[in-house]
């Protein structure tokens, strides 16, 4: 039986992993910005935390660890995305972005250590996604939290590793949640970009509208298989694709960055 933490696990991805840990026979310490959207269940602690809050992450980490005496696999998946123009986002949604998406993860990931160092034996997901691999117009805060995300837990990976500790950094294609719709934040649209967003998203419009029906995107539940069967293996990658669409979405965005280095005749691409 394995204690799991989660953040933002309302809804969505989150809520996806606690109830496959759950199911599992797991424990599981969700944290939420509003407890009434989780419902108690036997196995479950639920916290009321803003990543955001440095302090308050401290002291939700303290009282996870107490709740079931030990912390096994730490999923930091609170986020959200933001559609802006880099000329377009205000100083209030660029910190937004960048406090919840990459600083809340830094300020868990700090937390949760001490105890996992003391146990000799953890493990961290960072939820990331493709567009940490390549970037898309109009996403660049949203692309540039994510992109430091990885940057700092391939870091992380190496420093932890001799303390039993280990890391994954699971880059997520499309699946059916709420990140595109009510989750979604925008920034004041400036006309100069309204082409480039009817041509991106097929609307103009800021918000865009709300479809009647979700699309058919995958369910969420095969991201929680997924991630249940990495954790339970000894060992993987560092990097885990989750998703039909993630693999070639990464590979485009590679090879996108590899015909830009090629311009220059000095770099060869390493076989």
């Amino acid at each position: 039986m394995r204690v799991w933490l989660i953040t933002g696990a309302g809804r969505g991805l989150g809520r996806a992993f606690t109830e496959a840990a759950l199911e599992a026979g797991d424990r599981v310490v969700a944290t939420v910005r509003d407890p009434a959207v989780l419902p108690e269940r036997d196995g479950l602690r639920v916290l009321t935390l803003d990543v955001r809050d440095r302090a308050a992450v401290r002291a939700a980490v303290a009282d996870a660890h107490a709740a079931f005496g030990r912390l096994d696999v730490v999923v930091n998946n609170a986020g959200y995305g933001l559609v802006g123009g880099a000329e377009e986002v205000s100083e209030a949604d660029a910190r937004g972005q960048l406090d919840t998406n990459l600083l809340g993860p830094l300020w868990v990931t700090q937390a949760v250590l001490p105890f996992l160092r003391a146990q000799g034996s953890g493990h961290i997901v960072q939820i990331s996604t493709t567009g940490a691999v390549g970037t898309v117009p109009l996403l660049g805060l949203y692309n540039a939290s994510k992109w430091g995300l990885e940057g700092f837990s391939e870091a992380l990976a190496a420093e932890v590793a001799g303390f039993g500790i280990r890391v994954t950094i699971a880059e997520l294609g499309g699946f059916g949640t709420d990140w595109g719709g009510s989750s979604m934040a925008f920034a004041t649209p400036h006309p100069a970009y309204d082409g480039l967003r009817a041509a991106l998203f097929g609307t103009a419009e800021v918000p865009w509208p709300m479809p009647e029906e979700a699309p058919g995107e995958p369910d969420p539940r095969a991201a929680a298989a997924a991630l249940l069967a990495h954790v339970d293996a000894d060992s993987g990658p560092l990097r885990l694709i989750i998703g039909d669409d993630a693999p070639e979405h990464i590979a485009l965005a590679l090879d996108t960055r590899r015909q830009d280095y090629a311009r220059d005749p000095r770099f060869a691409w390493p076989a």
